[in-house]
């Protein structure tokens, strides 16, 4: 079973390496590439903000079940 937070992480590193072979053309970016590239650079910056929550939502549910 995929969890939500293995299922972003599997898209971050699929954007990651699209954005690799994006640095590693040998051309110039055209103006579509770089849109793609950026449009790639937030996504990757909300699905880290995402991971940041889902593995602070974990810890505080931990230190709840301790504490009960």
């Amino acid at each position: 079973m995929t969890t939500p937070a293995s299922a972003i992480k599997d898209e971050v590193r699929l954007l990651i390496d699209v954005q690799i072979e994006t640095f590693g053309q040998p051309a110039q970016l055209t103006s579509s590439q770089l849109h793609e590239f950026h449009y790639r650079c937030e996504r990757i910056g909300t699905l880290c903000q995402e991971l940041d929550r889902i593995g602070t939502r974990s810890v505080i549910e931990r230190r709840l079940e301790r504490a009960a």
